[in-house]
């Protein structure tokens, strides 16, 4: 791997490490805000990536999908990833129903809100020149931006254990919650069946369209 393919692979992983550490951490204040102080409790309530590791969501997943293109090993991943699950008490809820689905909305909205506050940057630095400016802007913002963005819709995609599950839950009957649980027991497995198909490859392109639409718009 030549350098400028690691350096790059390096800042990307830690872009990464730092859009799963704030969504977790959003998963864990609003759930905190919601009356279950459990993952504050036990030290989830940090930007600490630390704190929210999973070995095959922060590490050999997106370490595939970052750096098999730079190795030349054509491995058809996408850039994707998430955290250790932050642990909740639903019965610490005012509403166990609305706070399941704010707490799992949290982390998705934490990346869009990263994802414009990046844009707006760019905006501002676009008035300023310099080739580090540009670096910042090509290598750090404009990614951060891209890949929060990206996450955030790929969380909300409603397989266990991301959090589209559970914002999909309260509308289903009781038998289709019932299949939902029996797939928590496969969703690591079926979720990396689920990222090598064509049908991620058509939402990887419908979320890299609207983001753009949006880029456009801010920038």
């Amino acid at each position: 791997m030549e350098s400028p393919q690691l350096f790059t692979s390096v800042i990307i992983y830690i872009i990464l490490l730092f859009v799963i550490s704030v969504h977790e951490w959003a998963h864990a204040w609003t759930a905190n805000k919601c009356g279950d102080p459990t993952a504050r409790l036990l030290g989830r309530m940090t930007w600490n990536p630390i704190a929210h590791i999973s070995m095959v969501g922060t590490v050999i997943i997106p370490l595939i999908g970052i750096l098999g293109p730079a190795l030349g090993m054509g491995l058809p991943f996408a850039i994707v990833g998430w955290g250790k699950p932050v642990p909740v008490n639903p019965n610490n809820y005012g509403n166990y129903v609305r706070d399941d689905v704010l707490v799992s909305l949290a982390g998705p909205l934490s990346n869009i809100v990263i994802t414009i506050v990046a844009l707006i940057i760019v905006k501002i630095l676009t008035f300023m020149h310099g080739e580090l400016v540009m670096l910042i802007i090509r290598d750090i913002l404009f990614p951060l931006a891209q890949l929060s963005f990206f996450l955030a819709f790929f969380n909300l995609i409603p397989f266990p254990p991301l959090d589209g599950s559970h914002i999909l839950r309260p509308l289903l009957t009781y038998n289709g919650r019932k299949i939902l649980d029996k797939m928590s027991a496969y969703g690591f497995i079926i979720l990396i069946i689920f990222i090598n198909t064509p049908i991620f490859d058509i939402i990887i392109g419908g979320i890299n369209g609207l983001f753009m639409l949006i880029a456009n718009i801010i920038i």
